[in-house]
């Protein structure tokens, strides 16, 4: 490039991406150790698969003067945390290993609680569904300062899905009617 500083031995590069076909996206400029990634997004797995179903119960459960509104909130919650789930799985996937969808293990590994309330407590669903989103930011900018400039395919991803559950936090304060 003409100007620039920017300087990559480009046939290198080609022979080490020939030799290690086989590594798929892990690369030698990878350089967080995969299997641990791979640990904390089966964790990240298992929390968007543990909200995706409270918030799908807690939409279908809802009842009262407000249901409407705050069933078709946890609805759209609901597709938004199983996008999550499968873009975490598909990552997963990308660094070589097998996103763990055990039903069995999810509740260990998930960073939130599944909890359910009578049908009429609205409030309490939405309390909890706050709290879950609250845990989830603060755990997922952990997870993002983590991975730093080592994993920036998987920071952007983690970075993305986390806008989004601050999305959620802010929907649900506006449905308590807190500022």
């Amino acid at each position: 490039m003409p100007g620039s500083d920017f300087r990559a031995d480009v046939a290198a590069i080609r022979e080490r991406a020939r030799a290690k076909m086989s590594e798929g996206p892990i690369t030698s400029s990878y350089h967080k150790d995969s299997g641990k990634v791979i640990s904390v997004l089966n964790e990240v797995l298992a929390t968007e698969i543990v909200c995706w179903m409270r918030y799908a119960r807690h939409a279908i459960s809802a009842r009262g003067v407000n249901r409407a509104q705050v069933s078709a909130e946890f609805t759209e919650h609901a597709d938004e945390e199983r996008d999550h789930a499968m873009r975490a799985a598909e990552r997963i996937s990308q660094l070589g290993g097998d996103p763990d969808f055990d039903p069995a293990t999810i509740v260990q590994r998930a960073h939130t609680t599944y909890e359910t309330f009578a049908d009429e407590d609205l409030t309490g669903m939405l309390r909890e569904n706050l709290a879950a989103e609250r845990i989830v930011i603060e755990i997922y900018q952990e997870i993002i300062r983590w991975l730093g400039n080592d994993d920036v395919t998987t920071r952007r991803m983690m970075e993305d899905i986390l806008a989004e559950e601050e999305e959620h936090a802010d929907d649900i304060l506006n449905l308590l009617g807190t500022p």
